[in-house]
This record gives structure tokens, sequence and C-alpha cells, in this order.
């Protein structure tokens, strides 16, 4: 059986340091573009309406709760039924899910980016989404930039998007899943550019994670 501490450090390194790295640039590089261009206040502006909040605030919890209790149930059923590809699943999301969640907080640790004002729709006053605090914990490490539950939902998802890459039932609702709770927070919670760097962060960690679990299972 994997063990949740499979190539845990090599998968950290992987996650920040090499060719990866350029994928942190781009993350960064596209929520400057997004923040300094005015997408994120036309796109905030543009869905704030009761409507949307009712479609889309579920999964603001659900992206919470599901990669913590969700995991964890599967793994129990997984063990219970003594099915060794489920409990390896079971513990590469386990990974991909803290190792996004770790990511996106060591950035809002040092970005602090305050969230979307008046997030149920009253009345704006001024365009926040250019505003930025560095430092250190200037705002905290639950909300800001990137987006935690996009992270850790892409990262999730990618990672079971590589384990079944013959499932195509897994593979879509993996990825459906995700950009669910990835556009409901950039709706409710969230910019959009919180979002894009979510997906990206997000499907880069899931793509180390998934594959180096794959290659285990593939060997043995």
């Amino acid at each position: 059986m994997l063990g949740f501490f499979h190539d845990f450090l090599k998968n950290i390194k992987k996650i920040f340091l090499g060719r990866n790295l350029l994928w942190h640039f781009l993350a960064i590089v596209l929520t400057y573009v997004l923040a300094m261009s005015g997408f994120d206040w036309f796109f905030f502006q543009a869905t704030r309406n009761p409507f949307l909040q009712s479609v889309f605030w579920p999964a603001v919890p659900m992206g919470a709760l599901i990669p913590l209790f969700g995991i964890l149930v599967f793994f129990a059923v997984s063990t219970l039924k003594k099915n060794t590809k489920f409990i390896a699943t079971s513990l590469a999301l386990g990974q991909a899910a803290l190792f996004g969640l770790l990511t996106s907080d060591f950035y809002k640790f040092f970005t602090g980016r305050p969230g979307p004002p008046d997030i149920m729709g009253n009345a704006v006053i001024s365009d926040t989404s250019h505003i930025f605090r560095f430092g250190f914990l200037r705002g905290g490490i639950f909300f800001g930039w990137p987006s935690s539950h996009t992270t850790v939902a892409f990262a999730m998802a990618v990672t079971l998007f590589i384990l079944y890459r013959n499932n195509k039932l897994v593979r879509y609702a993996s990825i459906i899943y995700a950009l669910y709770i990835g556009i409901s927070v950039s709706v409710t919670i969230h910019w959009f550019s919180d979002f894009a760097a979510g997906i990206i962060f997000g499907t880069m960690i899931g793509t180390v994670v998934g594959k180096s679990f794959r290659e285990r299972l593939m060997v043995r």
C-alpha cells in the first residue's frame, strides 16, 4: 500500500523548484494583468446578484469540507473493503489537498490580499481589486490570493485525472467538480484572479502528485 508520505519531500521540491517555478511565475503575472487591467473589478460587478449567490454559495462550505471529510470517508471505506487501489487513491488525494492548502497559504501569508467587498450584492463604493498588503500575515491565511478552494479542488481533480486517465467518468466528474468550486468562489468570496491562479497552482500540484502515485501503482 502506498503511504500518505510517498515521495513527500520529493514532491514538495518538484512543486517549488525547477521548471515548475515557471507556473508560479505565470500565476503571478496573470494575477497582475487581471487585477491591474480592471478585469477583476469588471467581473466582480458583473457577477454580484442574488441569483448567482444562491446558486454558487453552497460550494464555499463544500470546497472546505469535501477535501477533509470526503477523503477520510473514502479512505475508511476503502480500508474496510481492503481495496488497495482506492486506498492509494485516497492517500494521493490527501497529499494533493495538503500541498494545495500549504501552497495557497504560503502565498497568502506574504500577499495579504483583501477579498471582494460586499459579497451579498449591495452597493459598492470603490474598486479594491488591485490592493495587496505585502508583508507578514497582514491579511491572514484564510482569505486572499490565491483561492485555497480552487487550488485544492484542482489539485485533487488533476490527481484523479492522472490516476484514472482511462476512466472518462472519473476524469470528467473530477474536472466538473473543480470548476464548480472554483467558479463559485470567484463570484462569492474571491476575485477572478484568485480563481485563475488557483487553477494554475492546483493543476501543477495535481500533476506532480498524480504522476508520483501513478508511477508507483504501475510498478506494483
